[in-house]
């Protein structure tokens, strides 16, 4: 996706961009990618906020709006999923229109599901309202998907790790941040007046959007490879990296939207309590995400996310014992293990993608540049893909959450079949990554593994 030369004109567009020379990137290369970062990461963190929107709404929504706890986990699952759903089209925008002018672009565009939660958000209006405005803060979850291709894209592959943990994870900031609002207007102006938070973010968004317009860049060799999606979408490895990220991601986002609600529903914490302990797991989660994007540079991304799995299956088996003796201080000990580890996890996993796909082209035996434009391609090509499946976790958790509490009244069931899909996430991640190096387990590779590609 990326290259040396692409004439554009028009804009803030660089012409020459090739992080992989080191003279380049020690010159100008690393001071533009960091500023780019940083504006990226705001956008990207208002976004979350406005994705996660409806994990806080549903603790203002008191008995006289008419809605029972299985109608505020569908609330939650369709914000999910269309965020999920948009995080495709909003890869292939970047090299479509500039990862300078969809930043703005998509920035502004936040004000449409902020706007209409801010009409809406009072009793008696229709569920089928609320459920259209929870579907429109979706396009904050697509702000995830072209904010990561955008900086996959300025980093070499040797600080992508990092790049991308501390994007994605100042993002994920964005969903305790929003809760830690909500929590100030409950414990000040009451569970009654949830539209001083929704006024509250009008001006961040424009603040977002105005930033990134002044200060970010568009890569003018950064092109939509259709080629390389093609292969991507082929490869079996997108597919299986979408399933872990599942176990990654998808716990994050999940647990972050339905926290709050599980500690209301299943242990009767009132707004202000549930909305006091909601945001502590989510902010861990998010500041964790850099670590284990590091971890995976250093000793290998595949170690790190099998690690991972291992102590999420643990982590849920001390969840599913608080729930059944009822215990809501084991039960924060175990959930908020959980979220951290997820935010290990969705920095290991993520490293683990340009790693793959660099290990197939050294196989095939190209050279160390030939193989890292390669890795880039394939990279950038599959992470929009990876993106939208692993967030499709977050929808799966939350109907999974809804089907336990109307049959049983409780999350127990919930969190069984959680550890369930996590052992199955360990038992890949080994097969695949650890047993054998990457290029091992790929038969048009033709060659034998080299050890070094253990290091995915």
């Amino acid at each position: 996706m990326t290259g040396t030369t692409a004439p554009r004109k028009g804009g803030r567009w660089i012409e020459r961009w090739d992080p992989e020379d080191e003279t380049f990137w020690q010159e100008t290369g690393e001071r533009t990618a960091r500023r780019n970062l940083v504006y990226s990461v705001f956008s990207e963190h208002i976004g979350f906020s406005i994705w996660s929107l409806w994990s806080v709404m549903v603790l203002f929504m008191s008995p006289k709006y008419g809605i029972d706890p299985a109608g505020k986990f569908f609330l939650i699952a369709t914000a999910t999923f269309v965020g999920a759903f948009v995080r495709v089209p909003y890869t292939f925008a970047v090299a479509r229109f500039g990862g300078r002018n969809w930043t703005v672009f998509s920035a502004v565009l936040l004000l449409a599901p902020t706007v209409a939660a801010l009409v809406v958000m009072e009793p008696g209006t229709s569920y089928g309202s609320f459920l259209l405005v929870a579907a429109l803060t979706g396009v904050g979850g697509g702000n995830f998907a072209s904010s990561m291709t955008n900086i996959n894209a300025f980093f070499p592959h040797r600080k992508k790790g990092w790049a991308l943990g501390l994007n994605a994870g100042g993002g994920n900031i964005g969903v305790p941040v929003v809760q830690l609002a909500g929590l100030l207007v409950i414990a000040t102006a009451g569970a009654t007046h949830p539209r001083l938070l929704l006024g509250a973010y009008i001006p961040l968004i424009l603040i977002a959007a105005g930033l990134a317009y002044a200060r970010m860049d568009n890569l003018a060799p950064v092109r939509n490879d259709t080629g390389a999606v093609r292969e991507a979408v082929k490869d079996a490895h997108t597919w299986i990296m979408a399933f872990l990220y599942i176990g990654t991601f998808g716990s994050f986002i999940g647990y972050s939207f339905a926290f709050g609600l599980v500690l209301q529903t299943q242990f009767g914490r009132t707004p202000l309590q549930a909305a006091s302990l909601t945001f502590i797991g989510p902010l861990l989660g998010s500041l964790i995400r850099p670590v284990g994007g590091a971890l995976a540079d250093r000793f290998g991304g595949a170690r790190i996310t099998l690690g991972t799995f291992v102590a999420m299956a643990a982590a849920t088996g001390v969840v599913v014992f608080a729930s059944q003796r009822h215990s809501l201080p084991v039960f924060l000990v175990g959930f908020v293990a959980l979220f951290v580890l997820s935010g290990l996890g969705n920095g290991s996993t993520y490293k683990m993608i340009p790693g793959i796909f660099q290990a197939k082209a050294l196989a095939r035996g190209m050279g160390g540049e030939a193989a890292a434009a390669y890795g880039r391609r394939l990279s950038g090509a599959s992470m929009g893909l990876i993106g939208a499946v692993g967030a499709l976790g977050g929808l799966g958790i939350n109907l999974v959450f809804r089907e336990a509490f109307l049959s049983s009244g409780s999350g127990t069931a919930a969190f069984v079949t959680f550890l369930g899909f996590y052992a199955a996430c360990c038992a890949v991640t080994w097969a695949v990554y650890l047993r054998r190096p990457v290029a091992s387990a790929l038969p048009e590779a033709g060659v034998e593994a080299k050890p070094q590609l253990t290091s995915v």
